[in-house]
């Protein structure tokens, strides 16, 4: 699946441009207008770079989460500590596996927050066009589906911006 931006100066225009991709043979998988008027940018997921953000987190919960509940439960037993004497054997253990479950959590979050990608510097590029009074249209092609480049450059925007392939 591909993914372009198509950014116009001119509401007018971008119906017009919506209308014409909608009418072709196969028409592309998704069309959305973004701006004034319009949807707003933070309910497009592909859009929002927090979006994306919370799904590689749960993502990386997913398995953080567990994996630290037994390093925390394994170390209490490698080290025999006693730092948590007041709870028993299985109790200390138990509470150091606790403690390794919320090590994970919180380094999901850390992990999740610590990848940049470069599609995020193209998103803040149209964020601002659409603050200068620009409109955008996202694109998508269905898999296999050639994008109507032709279309889009008839249209005469202001800038096609790429996601990506997907």
């Amino acid at each position: 699946m591909t993914s372009v931006v198509v950014v116009v100066d001119d509401l007018k225009r971008l119906h017009q441009v919506r209308d014409q991709l909608a009418a072709l043979q196969p028409p592309p998988a998704q069309l959305i207008a973004v701006g004034a008027g319009e949807t707003a940018m933070e309910e497009v997921e592909r859009l929002n770079p927090a979006a994306g953000r919370r799904r590689r987190q749960r993502s990386m919960a997913r398995w953080l989460i567990p994996f630290g509940f037994f390093a925390g439960f394994t170390f209490t037993f490698i080290t025999d500590l006693n730092t948590f004497a007041f709870a028993g054997d299985w109790g200390s253990h138990l509470i150091g596996g606790l403690l390794g479950l919320g090590s994970g959590w919180m380094g999901s979050f850390a992990a999740a927050a610590s990848v940049r990608s470069e599609q995020d510097d193209r998103i803040r590029s149209l964020r601002n066009r659409v603050e200068e009074g620009s409109w955008l249209l996202l694109v998508e092609t269905a898999a296999g589906a050639d994008m109507p480049w032709i279309t889009l450059q008839q249209a005469r925007p202001q800038a096609v911006v790429r996601l990506g392939d997907s």
